[in-house]
């Protein structure tokens, strides 16, 4: 197999962020593989400021899109907010497209303080199928987050074995032969990059 490149985007800016320590657990569990090279896209330390569709290469937009489409497969990492996904990780995807994520292999992760955070999960696949990524059936939502880490380190088995999957699937279907275009992404007017 020739090399793999997976990606994680962390969708927090928080310094202790569940999501960052989740991120990098499924980098890990891809990296265990010969040759799988990763990257983890670290919002915090990137300055993307909010997306003037009239500027998108501010800040490290360019650099960011660089990375994304670098990558084979991507896992998109957010903490839960108000049932859905940070706005950190909504502009980071504002900046990116076609180019970055169709064809793409995706996998879907969150974290939440309380329960249940599968919507911020629907939310994102819908996001990624307007983009005509695929994403992975194996997806990864962790319910109250702080009950199963102690000491920045994921002390829950079961936790840790749905994230090592979803590193694992990264990998294993990052070169899926892609689908025909979705309809999303065939009627979507950006699909022919017009603001």
């Amino acid at each position: 197999m020739n090399e793999v490149r997976v990606a994680a985007i962390v969708g927090s800016l928080r310094d202790e962020s569940y999501t960052r320590l989740s991120c990098r657990r499924a980098l890990e569990a891809a990296g265990n593989y010969d040759n799988v090279t990763t990257d983890c896209v670290d919002l915090r330390e990137l300055d993307l400021p909010v997306l003037d569709a009239d500027d998108k290469d501010a800040g490290d937009g360019e650099h960011l899109r660089e990375r994304i489409q670098r990558a084979d497969s991507v896992v998109l990492g957010t903490p839960v907010y108000h049932a859905s996904y940070s706005s950190a990780l909504k502009n980071a995807l504002d900046y990116c497209g076609f180019d970055e994520f169709e064809n793409t292999t995706v996998g879907l992760l969150c974290v939440a303080g309380g329960s249940f955070p599968t919507t911020t999960l629907d939310h994102l696949r819908s996001v990624c199928r307007g983009l005509n990524a695929w994403v992975v059936p194996h997806q990864v939502a962790v319910p109250r987050v702080s009950n199963h880490f102690e000491r920045g380190e994921l002390a829950d088995e079961k936790v840790a074995d749905r994230i090592d999957v979803l590193g694992r699937r990264m990998v294993e279907y990052a070169t899926i032969e892609p689908d025909p275009r979705t309809i999303e992404a065939e009627e979507n007017p950006g699909a022919e990059h017009v603001d």
